[in-house]
């Protein structure tokens, strides 16, 4: 592959966008090369291994193929083929491949307040710098159509490419939150009980007793189901509930002590009391904000 990188101008339109890229760039570092090349990057972007360099941006960078070290001051953590380098701004650090193995690099620098926003995820830690996703297909496509993007610099294209690497940022959640369930028995044990919740919508479910049939233990299985979910087994079939009432009260006719009933809620009083607590409002005023009002 040839080296390839650009480096991006920004207009008043594309700060108030909240996220905009200022690099985008990809090279092959043959081994035994020196790094990082010298003369190409301007002097904000250029470091030696002795110093380093404090970037006042994002960057990711993903590794396709080769090993190396990448260091801050955290400490000193292995790259090897499929790592992804998160450089945070402010951070001091140092990275390069391996003398022997040279490495393939896809990076790509960016800013704003949704940047500041997304980055502030728990996955993206200067004590961890170095996620491993491994030889994704959807990481490599993501960053071929921003260097697309940031190439012809179409109108618009920094909207549309730094909507790519909120897709590339959402990637990287999804397969960190993957990597404890990959080939586990809880996963299955996970779908399976989700599934079970889809259909049952209409009452209260004993959690414990239909986990305990698939031989889990309930706190284990609790503990997972959050970190697979984001939220408690409980909470997400509440709100699958609340997601079917909000269904119903827009496209049927039904009465909302109808509606709490069908779906298992004890009282109507209960039922508009939880439904408030997570949109809102209360189911009464719930339809009449969804209701098209005929034209006069």
């Amino acid at each position: 592959m040839k080296r390839q990188f650009k480096y991006l101008t920004t207009s008043e339109e594309d700060l108030e966008w909240g996220i905009y890229l200022s690099v985008a760039g990809s090279a092959k570092i043959e081994p035994g090369t020196a790094y990082p090349p010298r003369g190409e990057h301007p002097s904000e972007y250029t470091f030696d291994w002795k110093q380093g360099r404090i970037l006042r941006e994002y960057q990711l960078n993903y590794i396709s193929e080769g090993s190396g070290i990448f260091e801050n001051r955290h400490g000193k953590f292995p790259v090897k083929e499929g790592s992804l380098l998160v450089i945070l701004p402010g951070d001091w650090h140092r990275y390069r491949p391996n003398k022997q193995t040279g490495w393939v690099e896809h990076y790509v620098g960016f800013k704003g307040k949704i940047a500041d926003h997304f980055l502030a995820n728990s996955v993206f830690t200067r004590q961890q710098p170095v996620l491993l996703p491994g030889i994704k297909e959807e990481i490599i496509d993501t960053h071929l159509k921003i260097m697309d993007l940031v190439e012809k610099e179409q109108p618009g294209y920094q909207q549309i490419a730094s909507g790519m690497v909120v897709k590339m940022l959402g990637y990287l959640i999804s397969f960190e939150k993957q990597k404890g369930f990959s080939g586990k028995p809880i996963a299955k044990v996970i779908e399976e009980v989700r599934f079970y919740m889809r259909q049952h919508l209409n009452q209260e479910i004993n959690l414990e007793e239909l986990v305990e049939k698939r031989n889990i233990g309930y706190s284990y299985f609790r503990r997972m189901f959050r970190k697979f979910t984001g939220v408690s087994p409980g909470q997400y079939h509440l709100q699958l509930r609340i997601m079917r009432a909000k269904e119903m009260l827009v496209s049927t006719d039904k009465s909302i002590k109808e509606i709490s009933l069908e779906l298992g809620f004890q009282t109507i009083h209960y039922f508009s009391l939880i439904f408030k607590k997570k949109v809102g409002v209360t189911p009464s005023e719930f339809r009449k904000q969804t209701t098209i009002q005929p034209r006069k």
